[in-house]
């Protein structure tokens, strides 16, 4: 049992070390117009499997967009609020 506890936990730090370092990327969003805007911006970029937070500034027209870029690109996330109405655009 103990044996198989040790290979378990050594397979975790095994993994975790391949890890990808999460990115951020700032999008500018198109169509905020209304305090519940940002709510949906920021519901659509959670649903997009990878994203670990989304903040949302509504007065600058923002999203920030922290992921694992093993799992989403910043495509994907353009893609997300596009569809959620809101079409945005990586910032440079």
């Amino acid at each position: 049992m103990r044996r198989i506890i040790v290979t378990s936990i050594a397979v975790l730090f095994a993994c975790a070390a391949f890890a990808a370092v999460p990115k951020t990327a700032t999008l500018d969003v198109q169509n905020m117009y209304c305090e519940l805007c940002p709510i949906t911006v920021k519901k659509s970029l959670e649903g997009v499997t990878g994203v670990t937070e989304a903040k949302i500034d509504f007065e600058h027209k923002t999203a920030t967009v922290t992921f694992d870029p093993d799992k989403v690109t910043p495509a994907a996330l353009i893609k997300a609020t596009t569809n959620a109405g809101f079409p945005s655009s990586v910032r440079k």
